[in-house]
């Protein structure tokens, strides 16, 4: 038995660790000459090809990883994803918190529903907080009374 010491097809010497009696190729293209096996008619990934802007829809050939035909193309999809996830602000009218809030005197104990003036002492109050009369007595109450609590109102 001879043994193949090199490529069939350029003359390439056989490496020491490919011993064997069965011809060697030194490359996939030798490989294909020798056993009559036709290059691939498919371009490669790397051959230009056509593509079409997403944007415009134009058809254009790509330079690199390029995925727009124009840097104005570019530019709105840009401004198309950065503005995506913006949803419209609405800011509700403003609302004078005066009428809603409990004020209590540090004098006489009486409380009043937004007067910040005692009207026994004639004196200023201390507010108590956020808050409505009694549905059954009609007496100024504090949502802190209620619910034991301090509230955090956003201003």
């Amino acid at each position: 038995m001879t043994t193949l010491t090199a490529c069939p097809v350029c003359g390439t010497p056989r490496p020491a660790n490919r011993l064997g009696n069965q011809p060697w190729c030194c490359s996939v293209a030798c490989y294909r000459t020798f056993h009559g096996i036709p290059e691939p008619v498919t371009p490669s990934c790397h051959d230009a090809v056509t593509m079409t802007c997403p944007i415009c829809q134009h058809r254009f050939t790509p330079v690199g990883r390029q995925k727009f035909c124009s840097d104005a193309c570019r530019a709105a999809a840009y401004r198309r994803r950065r503005d995506a996830g913006r949803p419209t602000l609405r800011v509700p009218k403003a609302q004078p918190r005066r009428p809603i809030t409990v004020y209590e005197c540090d004098s006489c104990g009486a409380r009043a529903l937004g007067e910040q003036r005692c009207e026994q002492c004639s004196t200023f109050m201390r507010k108590v907080g956020l808050g409505g009369e009694c549905p059954s007595c009609g007496e100024p109450v504090a949502v802190t009374d209620l619910l034991a609590q301090e509230v955090i109102t956003a201003d």
